[in-house]
């Protein structure tokens, strides 16, 4: 342990990083703090290096004077200078191409800008961010503390805030209420107005300096909790329990986030309903970014407590995740504060820590979901093409739809407009050959009469049959129709993913085409479909090469 600390030691004073003490905390697994001397601490784990390989850690800190050591370690995170170029060529696609159709069709797409060069990509916020979710007293906060080296967020047992706060990094410490936050242009969040004022009330903005990264954001969002009376299953009374549509807000979060951490504790195992509906109607879908953690496991003294909670929490999801196959659950726990240092609890009953290694795990599995949060500015780059993708995909079946819609209504007043002509054709030539053949003035008459009268009443059942195409085209049977019509092949191959764009673009297809009218439907180019199959079979595929490592698949 004394030669441990003095190979760090060595390797701070060898890059001229201040410090007030280091404290090995582990001996077998190399747990260590450092303390700075602004009173700051540091915990670092090196749970396979062995006491060679410590000499070797001043490639750790490569810091100057001016620079701290979290700063240094953050620096393997900062995004690659072509993903800047791969974000401009987003938002140039998003921006020329998808929101001027999208706009002219009242598409499926949010409109609004984020600001910060971001203008053409509405779902995309100035920064990236993290989304933390889950019961309260999970460790949500404890947790965002953790990561960004500052206690920002409150922490206890009992629920601490009642607001969803976003943490960003800035030069110096600021708070903002949500009015501010989401009335900010360049931020990204002003669409959450939509879900009115007890949420803009229930936001915050917390800027603080000296984080461990300044290249992503946090958002802690209100603890859950099922309120007396509520059933916790998602129904509309108890989504609005908090006064405003809590799943939507954490939906629309979620979307835009690129980590998102759904928290469980020991003592509710799932067992929050409130939680789970959120699983299953606001975080559905979205299992690539979603890492589910069970926190403080390091309170189990025994094994037959955490089988029996892991157990319970297993059970808890399967209710609400349809797949046989359970996401992994991250088991992990927080390092403790004593005497001001963070330390890793090593106090470990032998019937559960089995050979010493049970607690080694949860630090292990809590460095990984570290490490996965600190890759959030990596992701933004795959799900800003992931999510330019899925914009296209939904656009097209939009337009694909509403382009058929239109064709019908249109087929449909032309035939009616050729039946009301030739009606008065008809009758109009009676007449002339009546008069031709100087028959009496009668009988030209009556033709003249019947010509007129039919005419009307063809002009009347035309336009009633028309009135009910209009009705019908905009239903809900009449839309399905259209879907299955336009789509036949894909439905015959049983595609699910299709069948999932029809069930996000449905709403908004019926919404679009009341505001504007089956009668005065634009219609969609040839060109314009071009543009979107040419940016979904070329351009997104070009992208996805350009940010992927090389590798066998890719590599020609």
């Amino acid at each position: 342990m004394i030669l441990a600390s003095s190979c760090i030691a060595t390797s701070l004073r060898n890059c001229h990083v201040r410090y007030h003490r280091i404290q090995i905390l582990s001996s077998k697994h190399y747990y260590t703090a450092i303390q700075f001397k602004n009173k700051r601490c540091l915990t670092l784990s090196y749970p396979h290096l062995n006491k060679a390989s410590i000499h070797n850690s001043s490639a750790l800190f490569t810091s100057s004077s001016d620079t701290s050591v979290n700063e240094n370690l953050s620096a393997k995170y900062e995004v690659p200078q072509y993903s800047k170029e791969i974000l401009h060529s987003c938002n140039q696609l998003h921006a020329s191409i998808l929101l001027p159709l999208n706009e002219k069709l009242r598409g499926p797409l949010i409109t609004s800008h984020g600001g910060n060069g971001n203008s053409g990509s509405a779902n995309v916020t100035s920064m990236p961010f993290v989304l933390c979710v889950g019961n309260h007293s999970s460790g949500k906060s404890s947790f965002i503390n953790h990561v960004v080296g500052r206690n920002v967020q409150t922490a206890g047992v009992a629920p601490t805030d009642d607001s969803f706060t976003v943490i960003a990094p800035g030069p110096e410490d600021k708070d903002q209420d949500g009015p501010a936050l989401i009335g900010d242009p360049d931020m990204g969040f002003a669409n959450l107005r939509q879900f009115g004022p007890t949420l803009i009330h229930h936001t915050c903005l917390k800027v603080r300096s000296n984080l461990v990264t300044d290249n992503f954001m946090l958002v802690d969002s209100p603890g859950m909790i099922d309120a007396p009376g509520s059933s916790g299953r998602g129904d509309d009374n108890s989504s609005m329990d908090r006064g405003y549509d809590f799943q939507g807000v954490v939906r629309w979060l979620a979307t835009r986030a690129d980590v998102v951490l759904l928290f469980f504790d020991p003592d509710k195992p799932g067992t929050t309903g409130e939680t789970l509906s959120v699983l299953l109607h606001s975080l559905g879908g979205m299992d690539h970014k979603l890492l589910i953690v069970l926190n403080k496991a390091d309170q189990f003294r025994k094994i037959h407590d955490f089988a029996r909670a892991y157990g319970s929490l297993c059970w808890n999801l399967s209710k609400v995740i349809p797949r046989k196959d359970l996401p992994r659950i991250f088991t992990m726990c927080l390092p403790v504060k004593k005497n001001n240092i963070l330390e890793d609890d090593d106090k470990t009953d032998a019937s559960y820590s089995s050979g010493s290694s049970g607690l080694a795990d949860l630090h292990h599995t809590r460095d990984e979901v570290v490490n996965e949060v600190m890759k959030a500015p990596l992701r933004r780059i795959d799900n800003v093409i992931t999510g330019l993708g899925d914009s296209v995909h939904l656009l097209m079946m939009h337009a694909t739809i509403m382009n058929h819609t239109r064709k019908l209504y249109s087929k449909a007043l032309w035939n009616g407009r050729l039946q009301v002509s030739g009606t008065g054709v008809s009758g109009l030539s009676l007449t002339g050959l009546s008069l031709y053949a100087e028959l009496p003035v009668q009988v030209s008459g009556s033709a003249l009469g019947l010509t007129v009268a039919g005419t009307a009443m063809m002009q009347y059942l035309n336009l009633k049959n028309l009135k009910d195409m209009k009705e019908e085209l905009s239903s809900d049977d009449g839309l399905t129709k259209a879907f299955k019509q336009t789509y036949t092949r894909e439905i015959a191959e049983a595609d699910e993913f299709i069948a999932s764009i029809w069930q996000r673009v449905k709403e908004s297809l019926k919404l679009g085409i009341s505001a504007i009218g089956v009668e005065n439907l634009p219609s969609v180019s040839p060109s314009e479909f071009d543009e979107m199959k040419t940016t979904l079979n070329e351009r997104i595929p070009a992208l996805r090469r350009k940010a992927s490592a090389s590798h066998y698949g890719n590599m020609k």
